[in-house]
């Protein structure tokens, strides 16, 4: 079939699972996701994986997107009011699904201290792009919704740093590294750095720009090179894209005195791409990863969902967070996807040990979490009462 008419079925499709979601009262993400498992190799066959890989560059644009709005959040203002409360409560929830993982898959479920340790790293990722969606779609705003966000953002750096000790300490096990572990221990550090680096200086250079465009058109013209640029370099030099361009959008919502329209110009742009995206991302999905996964899959995903819970919720108790933050910031953690993935493709190729069966638990991770999760985070945002910013219809 001609690639255009499948990117043409893609988005009808994720129109209709959209009004779908609305009219089952459940967030769109969710009906773009189970569109694209319709049409995916699944059930439909009329995606295939290929074509999947084909589309990656629109994926990539979509995260990089989504990557420089979250750091919108970055305000220094704001966050020296709340910014040691969000390290800790980040720490504290990654780390605590990072524990119960391992010992889940170690001791409990009987599985090599490599596997455990790498599948606990793993755990601690969360997809900032589900969360940022319904946060959208909903217009939340409130005291769970700004604690979320930046929890959110700084997730996946915990993760890196955790998975590059995790690989570390399974290459050693394994005899299989060149390298000693402090150097192993350094590397994801160092990409860590690096990303926030090129992010930093190309927000720099993104608000002399903006502030120098003569019309919205420009304007966005501007925005979408340095998320592409961003993106690209990182790619170019095997750093993190998401930190990249998160880090330009921290930058300029701090430098630029009228950021806020560029934010929204970002946001008035993108919904389309975001459709495209999760609806492919739904066409990824193989519903045969779940009759393999057997008691692992469902040991990874109950610990994992304790772990984000647990640790958010006595993390935000012990640094004094409202009420609703403490009950509902975890069921908001859980959404899982593309770092995930991407680290266990990682493992495959460095561990293949350990990779086949690891993947497939993850994948089968994500199948549920992508489903779920979306769900779970729109009930927890209508909990706390910040549906439209708190107003009754």
């Amino acid at each position: 079939m001609n690639l255009l008419l499948k990117i043409g079925i893609i988005l009808l499709i994720g129109v209709l699972g959209g009004r779908l979601a609305k009219y089952l009262h459940l967030p769109y993400v969710t009906g773009y996701l189970v569109g694209g498992l319709l049409i995916g190799p699944s059930i439909l066959g009329i995606v295939s994986d290929l074509d999947v890989e084909s589309f990656g560059i629109v994926n990539e644009v979509a995260l990089a997107s989504i990557a420089f709005s979250i750091g919108s959040e970055f305000n220094l203002k704001d966050l020296a009011k709340v910014g040691k409360r969000i390290v800790i409560i980040t720490l504290a929830e990654a780390l605590t699904a990072v524990i119960l993982v391992f010992l889940t898959s170690h001791y409990i479920l009987g599985e090599s201290f490599a596997f455990s340790i790498v599948l606990g790293s793993i755990a601690a990722a969360t997809a900032p792009a589900a969360t940022i969606m319904i946060i959208r779609q909903y217009k939340a705003e409130g005291p769970l919704t700004r604690t979320l966000l930046p929890v959110v953002a700084i997730d996946d750096a915990v993760c890196v740093i955790a998975f590059g000790i995790a690989m570390a300490i399974a290459k050693l096990s394994f005899g299989t590294s060149d390298s000693s572990f402090i150097q192993m221990m350094f590397q994801p550090i160092i990409e860590i750095i690096g990303s926030l680096g090129i992010g930093f200086i190309l927000g720099i250079l993104l608000t002399f720009l903006a502030n120098k465009a003569q019309n919205q058109e420009e304007l966005l013209a501007l925005i979408l090179a340095s998320i592409v640029a961003g993106s690209g370099l990182a790619s170019v030099f095997h750093l993190s894209a998401l930190l990249t361009c998160m880090m330009m959008g921290a930058t300029l919502v701090n430098l630029m005195h009228n950021s806020k329209r560029v934010f929204s110009l970002i946001n008035d742009f993108t919904p389309p791409i975001y459709l495209f995206f999760f609806t492919l991302a739904g066409s990824s999905l193989h519903l045969n990863v779940l009759t393999k996964v057997g008691a692992l899959g469902i040991g990874y995903i109950v610990a994992r969902s304790l772990g984000k819970i647990i640790g958010a919720g006595l993390s935000a108790k012990a640094t004094g967070c409202d009420d609703n933050v403490v009950k509902y910031l975890g069921l908001g953690l859980l959404p899982q996807a593309g770092v995930a993935i991407g680290l266990s493709m990682i493992v495959r190729q460095e561990l293949p040990q350990i990779g086949v069966a690891l993947t497939t638990v993850v994948l089968g991770g994500v199948l549920f979490y992508e489903v779920f999760g979306p769900v779970l985070a729109k009930y927890a945002i209508q909990k706390s009462g910040e549906i439209n910013g708190g107003k009754t219809n």
